[in-house]
Order: C-alpha cells, then structure tokens, then sequence
C-alpha cells in the first residue's frame, strides 16, 4: 500500500496554471500533488558568447528552492556563494530536455533562459520542472510569434515531459513524493518526448541491484505518464 493511498500507476493531480508571472515573456505554475514550481521564461536578444554569428540560438535553465520549499528552512544557495552540485544536474537536465524539443536554427541569435523556482517540495521537483517548463517555453515562443520574430512551429519540434518510477516496498510505482522517494529501492527519472524518444533516464538502486525486468516495468509505467502528462500540457494550451 502506497502511503498516499494511491494506486500503483495512478500519479497524483497534475496542473498547470499560466501566465502567472506578468513581466515574463512565458510563465506556468505547474503542480505535482503537494510539489510546486514557479517557471518562468525570459528571452533575450543574445545568444552565449561561444554562439555569437553562428545563427543558432541557446536555451538554458535555471532551478533552485525557496528556503522553505521543504520541512525546515534551507539556506540560499546564494548567501554560501555557490550553488551545490545537486541545483547545477538539476538544471543542466532541464535545459539539455528543452533543447532535444528546440530547433536552434529556427529560433535564431536569441537565448530563452527558463528559471524554475521550487515553492514547494514533496518530491519529484525535477520532473515537475522540466513538464512545466515546456508550458513556459511554449508560451515564450508564443510571445515572439505574436511579434512576427519566429514560427513556433519551426522551433518547438515536439513536446517534453519528466515522471519519476521507483520500486518502493517491493513493488513499481510511479510519480514518487517525499515518503516514497526517501525510502525507495529504486528511484527513476525518465525524460521523454511527445512522439515517445527518449531523453534522459537517471535510475539508481538505493540498496538491492534492480533487474532488467523490473527496469522494464519501471519504463512502461513511466511511457503511460508521460502520455498522461503530455496531453495534460496540449489541453492547457489549447
């Protein structure tokens, strides 16, 4: 039984709320049950300097959590002077799935940089932000169309989307929050498009090695999510 209650392929209540933010040029508030990330995505005219006169743009990520995103008050990665190495994988993951959807060419000589900012965590926080940030990139492309600088459907190739698996008291669950994730066998993350490719998959056994037949069970039920979540997005900007 799962602590939630859950069954064991049921994930819990996804959403997306947009346009949250008013000076952004894309922005989502996306929900994984009690997990909760503010994504923000802010264009500028530029590209990295290692780009400059290749006529391809740049998307990147930013990801950090609110001091109180969790039971007790974390300090700011800022008042150390460093961000630690946990906050640097995550958000090199969330910008290397961006661009696997992202025509570089197409969006030219610019830089779309998505910050996803934790509120809340139970869990998950990564794969909530990488689904949320689709939403706000998507509505930043949006921004730029509406203003006759690109075509989003030239840049944006298809849809992403993240879900956790894990093998928790001996059986496969998906969308792990805190109390499942903390004491999990074996915990998953798999990155993967609309049409089905694949990302990235993180999968580490937390104690007893998994098999390749309870991989497999973990990437069916995450291919299902990942279904679920990428129609959740296309029913958000319809």
């Amino acid at each position: 039984m799962r602590p939630s209650g859950r069954k064991t392929d049921q994930m819990r209540k996804v959403s997306f709320e947009r346009n949250i933010s008013k000076h952004a040029e894309g922005s989502c508030l996306v929900k994984f049950g009690d997990t909760h990330v503010l994504v923000t995505a802010s264009l500028e005219d530029k590209t990295p300097p290692w780009l400059r006169n290749s006529g391809k743009g740049w998307v990147t990520a930013e990801y950090g959590m609110l001091p109180r995103a969790t039971g007790d008050r974390m300090k700011r990665e800022a008042a150390t002077g460093k961000q630690g190495g946990r906050t640097q994988e995550i958000q090199r993951l969330i910008g290397r799935s961006l661009r696997a959807v992202v025509d570089l060419e197409a969006l030219g000589e610019r830089q779309i940089t998505v910050d996803c900012d934790v509120i809340q965590a139970d869990g998950g926080t990564r794969t909530a932000s990488i689904t949320g940030a689709w939403i706000a990139l998507h509505d930043c492309l949006k921004w730029m169309e509406a203003r006759n600088m690109i075509k989003v459907e030239k840049v944006l190739k298809d849809h992403v989307a993240a879900i956790s698996c894990g093998i928790f008291a001996a059986q496969s669950v998906i969308d792990l929050d805190y109390l499942e994730d903390s004491a999990a066998e074996t915990d998953a993350n798999f990155v993967m498009t609309g049409a089905g490719g694949i990302v990235e998959i993180q999968g580490t056994a937390e104690g007893k090695p998994f098999t390749e037949e309870e991989f497999s069970g973990l990437m069916a039920l995450a291919r299902a999510g990942i279904t679920d979540l990428v129609a959740l997005q296309k029913q958000a900007i319809a």
